[in-house]
């Protein structure tokens, strides 16, 4: 069970059902450690700021990749287009190698950037806020284009699915 500061109480269980109703976008945050690709699937992303521009993700306290991204001090933001649910499981994983069979080339910043997502965002960290069991990780864009025009891969209820207009 989980305290509220007003001392109500729910159980992890209704926290996640509850948060399941708001749909989000699913991207793959990249860097580079010892010379090999690393990375690892992201939901909690959004834009920050635009003057100056900035975007954010969260990474869990837990997380064998963050750490890695860290130390490498920048990271490209992968927006994950619909037909891409397999690269984010691959990514969402603890494989030791998430990139064996995924295509990818250096971003500007040297980060990979993933064959055929819908869109990137290269950063370097500007800073990073320790919350809950999750740090909040502020980056500065750097680089960021348009790769395809397409639908994106959304997650909802516990399960991917496509935008439709």
């Amino acid at each position: 069970m989980s305290d509220t500061t007003d001392g109500t109480t729910f159980d992890a269980a209704k926290y996640r059902q509850v948060l399941g109703h708001f749909p989000t976008g699913v991207t793959v945050i990249t860097g580079m450690a010892d010379g090999r690709p690393v990375g690892m699937a992201v939901g909690s992303f959004t834009s920050l700021s635009l003057d100056p521009p900035q975007v954010l993700f969260c990474a869990g306290h837990g997380s064998s990749t963050w750490p890695k991204i860290r130390e490498w001090g920048r990271f490209c933001v992968n927006i994950l287009a619909e037909d891409q649910e397999d690269i984010c499981r691959v990514f969402a994983s603890k494989a030791e190698d998430k990139f064996a069979e995924v295509g990818w080339r250096p971003s500007t910043l040297g980060s990979p950037l993933l064959t055929d997502v819908l869109a990137h965002i290269d950063c370097e960290i500007d800073d990073v806020v320790a919350s809950g069991d999750h740090d909040i990780v502020i980056g500065g864009v750097r680089h960021l284009d348009v790769r395809h025009e397409g639908g994106p891969l959304v997650f909802f209820r516990g399960g991917y699915g496509r935008f439709t207009v």
